[in-house]
């Protein structure tokens, strides 16, 4: 038997976990901690990249731009236009919506004194952070130019919305180049080769994500530590890259869409629609399930792949 949540907390239900895995329960999510079915794992059991948590500014805003406030700022303060990167969300990714961020790393005081709107920023943060009760706050207000927590990779990344609509056949990820900044309500993936795009765009990695993630009221709610790092991986499959590339070679033809536009189930565009459906059968072959195999079929077998390899690494580690 397996406790099931409702969204609120406020009650749960037993059923039998085969009956969880047939995905009769949407509107519930089994509670992550000591009684989940699914370990809480702080890295990927599969040598896979790691996926790690966006950047988090806890500056009231005032490290944010919108297009306008980006506008005023370097009208007013030229130099400014050099620290100012463009900052994505999951609502921006997913809705190509522009917004921008002070990226002051690497910027010396003397620069940030000769731009007044933006020293004016940051002692707002730096009093935004002071009156904070969490004491680690309070000690970033110490360098209150700078986001509270920076993961910002050098290299090219792969983007995962932490939230995404369970409209969607797919979640929308994409590859996002290291000068654009990346929200804490998003995930990122360092290094992610075609592979491994391939994979996590599929229908079997969103049958293992429908399983393990939690929800907020019906969305999805993609967690590294519990979704990512517990995913039964397939053995390196190369028509999965060919694949991948299909997909993102699909989206091109539609630079004008938003993922919103692309992934909505009534509007997505054939090509795209067929891309995927390519993809998810070589990532299939890449696990050797069947063709015709069945998402309850599917959930029941990486609920054994999981236990076997959750069964080795006790045993290993007791060693």
């Amino acid at each position: 038997m397996i406790k099931l949540y409702d969204e609120n907390l406020s009650g749960y239900i037993e059923v039998e976990v085969s009956e969880f895995y047939s995905n009769d329960y949407p509107q519930y999510f089994a509670k992550i901690g000591k009684d989940s079915y699914v370990r809480w794992l702080g890295e990927p059991i599969y040598t896979v990249p790691e996926m790690i948590n966006g950047n988090v500014p806890v500056d009231d805003g005032n490290l944010l731009l919108s297009s306008e406030e980006k506008d005023e700022l370097v009208a007013k303060n030229p130099a400014a236009e050099k620290w100012i990167r463009p900052f994505v969300g999951a609502k921006e990714f997913i809705h190509k919506l522009p917004r921008w961020c002070l990226w002051l790393e690497d910027c010396p005081p003397n620069e940030i004194k000769k731009m007044p709107l933006v020293y004016e920023r940051v002692n707002r943060c730096r009093e935004f952070r002071l009156a904070s009760k969490k004491a680690q706050t309070r000690r970033r207000a110490d360098t209150a130019w700078l986001f509270s927590e920076r993961r910002q990779p050098k290299t090219n990344y792969l983007l995962v919305p932490r939230h995404s609509s369970s409209r969607r056949e797919y979640i929308p990820i994409g590859y996002m180049d290291s000068n654009i900044i990346c929200g804490d309500s998003n995930q990122m993936v360092p290094d992610a080769k075609y592979f491994h795009f391939g994979v996590l765009t599929s229908f079997p990695h969103m049958v293992w994500m429908r399983m393990t993630c939690g929800r907020l009221k019906s969305d999805y709610r993609y967690s590294a530590d519990v979704v990512y790092n517990n995913f039964p991986w397939p053995p390196f499959w190369k028509e999965v890259e060919r694949t991948a590339v299909k997909i993102l070679m699909a989206r091109r033809k539609y630079p004008e869409a938003s993922f919103a536009d692309l992934y909505d189930p009534v509007l997505m565009p054939k090509d795209l629609r067929a891309a995927h459906e390519e993809n998810d059968r070589a990532v299939m072959a890449a696990y050797n399930f069947p063709k015709n195999m069945t998402e309850e079929q599917m959930q029941i077998a990486f609920l054994t792949i999981y236990e076997r390899l959750k069964n080795f690494d006790e045993f290993y580690n007791s060693l």
